[in-house]
Order: C-alpha cells, then structure tokens, then sequence
C-alpha cells in the first residue's frame, strides 16, 4: 500500500496549561513528518490574535508548516485583509477557509456569510499567494437543505478558488467514497482529503458529533459505551477502528488523511502506529 501525507489539526491554547498541553503533543507528532499542521480561528474580539500567535510559534519554535484557519464570523474585510498580509509575512503559503460557526454572544456575522465569498476575496487579495483548503461534508453538512445543496455549495467554493478539501469526519468509510464519486461526478477534481477525528474520550466525541452532525455508528456507539469506565480498554479498541477506516480509506485512493488531534499526541500516535503505510 503507497503511503500519503498526513497533516494535524490544533486549536490556538488560550491559557498556560493548554500551551503546556500543546507542547507535550508538538515533538511526539512533528516525529511523523507532518505535511503540514493547521491551527483553528478564534473570531470575535481579542481571540483574532490567537491564530496568528500559535501559526507563528509553530513555525518558528518547532519548525512546522502551520496553516492558519480563516473563518467569515466575526472578520471583517480589513481585519480579514490585515490577517491574510501578516500571514504573507510570515511566509504562510497554505490557508483553511472556512464559513465558521457564529460564536456565542454575537448578533450579526462578519462581511462574508458564506466561504465562497471568503475564498473569493482571497483569491482576489492574494491571487496564487495561498493554497486555499476548504471543508466539505461526507455526511452532508447539518444546516443544509439536502445532499445535493451540499453539494453545490462545495462546487461553489471550489469554482471561487480552492484548491483542496478536507472533510468533516467520519467513522462510515462508505460516506467519504460516495461522496467523493458525487464530488467528481458534478465536476471537481480537487484532492478530497478524509478528516479523521481519533477517539480519546466517548462523551466528549459524543458532544462534538451532536454539534457538528457528524455520525457515530450504533455498533461503534454501543462498543465504546460497552467498555465503561475502562479507559485502557477505550483506548485500545478505538485505535484499532480508526486505523482500519484508515487504512480502508488509503487502499480506496484518498489522497491524504488530516487528523484532528484535540492538541494531545496519544490516540493520533495509536492511530498512526496501526497503519499500514
């Protein structure tokens, strides 16, 4: 089996104990030879520093390629504009555009309200300063009428400029490989690459999926509630059925997988040492 380049997702510590937290993690999985690292956006207010900071420290302290996220909440055009110049600064060649979630206590969005506007200006501001990453939803996104408007959303975006994709995740490898047929059948050709979420803690997973829609399988569901409080067990369990999704998803021809790793190393680690290539 070939082997594909793998990239990290983290979000921007806010307090010491979450730096501290991400240092721990950062050499254990820069050990893997990341593609690249991305790092989320914090919008509204004084949390616009955050991504910058962190892309900034990844870089520079550990030698990674970090990509900063982007998100329509809350930036404006010339916030969004000053983001896009510092990243440039910093020698940022790749970006994750997204449509974001309007955060708690805010009114109104920002002056995109999709990401293909986000994308849009990008390309506009910046054009072939940045490979534009953007999401897309094997699953189907929560908020969107049917699978096909999901699916002309995302032709949307990538007509605007992407020029690559990473799904929300998934545990069905199924939903990835027909999506990506539906993908290729309505005329995008980007590299469709598969988000992996490692399984550390079940309710916390739980939360996420509730939020973001993606599905837990009921087998999957009720394996994991099944081992209780044994986390030992949890552990060993989940790596194995993330491993063979990936495993399954790179013998199928995804092009990449990109591991969201909640800024800990453990279960990202078992994941990788369970993988063929």
């Amino acid at each position: 089996m070939a082997s594909v380049p793998i990239s990290f997702e983290f979000f921007p510590p806010k307090t010491d104990e979450q730096r501290a937290t991400l240092d721990a993690a950062l050499p254990r999985l820069k050990a893997l030879a990341p593609e690249y690292v991305s790092v989320t956006f914090g919008a509204g207010g004084s949390t616009l520093s955050y991504t910058p900071d962190t892309v900034n420290r990844l870089r520079e302290a550990h030698g990674l390629d970090a990509a900063p996220h982007l998100s329509c909440m809350g930036g404006t055009r010339a916030e969004i504009r000053a983001l896009l110049a510092q990243y440039q600064a910093m020698g940022c060649h790749r970006i994750v555009a997204l449509r974001g979630d309007l955060p708690s206590g805010m009114a109104s969005h920002g002056d995109f309200r999709y990401a293909s506007e986000l994308v849009e200006f990008i390309r506009r501001e910046c054009d072939g300063g940045f490979h534009i990453e953007v999401a897309c939803y094997p699953e189907v996104h929560p908020q969107a009428d049917d699978a096909h408007a999901d699916l002309r959303h995302f032709k949307a975006k990538v007509e605007a400029g992407a020029n690559g994709a990473i799904t929300q995740y998934f545990y069905n490898a199924d939903a990835y490989f027909r999506f990506v047929e539906a993908a290729r059948h309505a005329g995008i050709t980007i590299p469709i690459v598969p988000g992996i979420m490692p399984i550390a803690n079940f309710a916390q997973l739980k939360r996420f999926s509730d939020l973001c829609g993606a599905e837990i399988p009921r087998w999957l569901a009720k394996r994991l509630a099944a081992h209780g409080d044994d986390v030992e067990a949890i552990r060993e369990f989940a790596a194995d059925v993330v491993a063979e999704l990936c495993n399954r998803l790179i013998a199928g021809g995804a092009p990449g997988l990109h591991f969201y790793t909640l800024n800990r190393a453990r279960a990202t680690l078992a994941v990788c040492a369970r993988l063929d290539a």
